[in-house]
């Protein structure tokens, strides 16, 4: 990756990295703000903005939007998480302007309709219906609870019916208005672009925001807890979570290959040692999940109701034999993984375009690719091993849904 970085005089910055070969571009804005940074009495706020963004924007209506963008073959989206939120684009290289014209309108000039909202509302109520009959959605946000015990990280992104409900046009202006400030903002384009064309483009459309300073984000600390939601489905969900890393961490290389040679694939000692020789679990995977200033491991399993207590056991015993006896051979799979993953993922514009922008927010910098790649190949088994003994030494949260297990960790 060999990405330019620059930064427009309000403090917005633009990444570009041309991919040669391509035909298309892949361009967004990234945001280094989500669903944390909303006040309790109004949590779901930023998922419910960035849908209510798509209900017309600049001169354009929800149709028109939907329209201008299919007409040349192109795509437009949007979606929100704890700590970021992102519009993104793709399209024929000859498109760029227009997607990245949507895009600023959708941030700076959506129209935020009152009957559009209180309709927006209805379809967010529907989703909030269908992650409540989710038990595989349910339980992470059971986990998040318990981790971040009465933090505001802890909190399900799609907020509360009450609290949706309560969400005013006003608080949407506000949202973005408060929010989005150019110093949080980084635009970031890959594909058959011409580097200073995405410039001048990012300068005309961005240049003139108002330098503003960013709200405080509320720090978070990993707390454990438990959450169990013992409704009645055909399974029992349940996951664990330890106290990770924060993204900066010169430690993460180690634990993501720690992570992933626990249950970051079929290879990994949870998939083997409870689906394939116990028979203990449909679902067994891990997790290494880093924000700004906090992070967390989990591991999640979906398992018959009568087996759950058992499953929760083993897959504890089996990170901690983990964390005392990864072997070179399980790391270097491991590692082998992660690279494929790293390399496969910035052969598209999207994936570039994705990377270039989350290198900024974590260390401040595009980090070239061989240094990303050295960074995993630099971990050796002790290192892995230490970053999993350290899971075992903290505190741990522990969410169900479809069995009794709030307690058995």
């Amino acid at each position: 990756m060999t990405g330019e970085r620059h930064v427009l005089p309000n403090g917005l910055t633009v990444a570009v990295d041309p991919l040669a070969g391509a035909e298309s571009v892949a361009l967004g804005v990234y945001a280094s703000v989500g669903s944390r940074s909303e006040p309790e009495s109004l949590s779901g706020l930023a998922h419910l903005v960035e849908h209510m963004v798509f209900k017309g924007a600049g001169g354009r209506d929800t149709r028109e939007l939907a329209e201008v963008i299919e007409d040349v073959g192109g795509s437009l989206n949007a979606w929100t998480a704890r700590d970021q939120t992102v519009f993104h684009g793709r399209a024929l290289a000859r498109d760029l302007p227009l997607v990245a014209e949507l895009i600023a309108d959708l941030m700076r000039a959506p129209h935020f309709e009152a009957e559009h909202l209180e309709c927006e509302k209805q379809v967010i109520l529907s989703e909030l219906g269908e992650s409540v009959d989710s038990p595989d959605d349910l339980v992470h946000d059971h986990l998040f609870e318990a981790a971040f015990d009465g933090q505001p990280i802890g909190r399900p992104v799609l907020g509360n019916e009450q609290s949706v409900c309560a969400v005013s046009r006003q608080d949407c202006r506000d949202w973005l208005k408060h929010q989005f400030v150019p110093s949080r903002l980084v635009l970031s384009a890959s594909g058959k672009i011409d580097p200073m064309a995405v410039l001048k483009i990012a300068e005309r459309l961005f240049g003139d925001m108002e330098v503003a300073e960013a709200p405080a984000v509320e720090p978070a600390q990993f707390t454990g807890g438990a959450r169990n939601d013992r409704r009645s489905f055909e399974q029992a969900h349940w996951c664990l979570a330890f106290a990770g890393l924060r993204s900066a961490d010169p430690n993460n290389p180690a634990l993501g290959l720690f992570v992933q040679a626990l249950g970051g694939g079929t290879s990994s000692r949870l998939f083997q040692q409870l689906r394939e020789e116990r028979g203990l679990a449909y679902s067994i995977y891990a997790w290494n999940h880093a924000f700004a200033d906090t992070g967390l491991v989990g591991i999640g399993c979906a398992a018959e109701r009568r087996q759950a207590a058992q499953s929760v056991q083993l897959a504890r015993d089996v990170l901690a034999a983990t964390a005392e006896g990864l072997t070179e051979a399980e790391l270097n799979r491991a590692r082998a993984q992660l690279e494929a993953g790293l390399l496969m993922g910035l052969e598209t514009a999207q994936g570039r375009a994705d990377q270039m922008a989350r290198s900024i927010e974590v260390f401040g910098r595009i980090l070239p690719l061989g240094e990303l790649l050295d960074q995993i190949r630099s971990v050796t088994v002790e290192g892995a091993r230490a970053a999993g003994q350290k899971l075992l030494d903290g505190p741990v949260a522990v969410a169900s849904v479809g069995a009794k297990l709030a307690l058995a960790a």
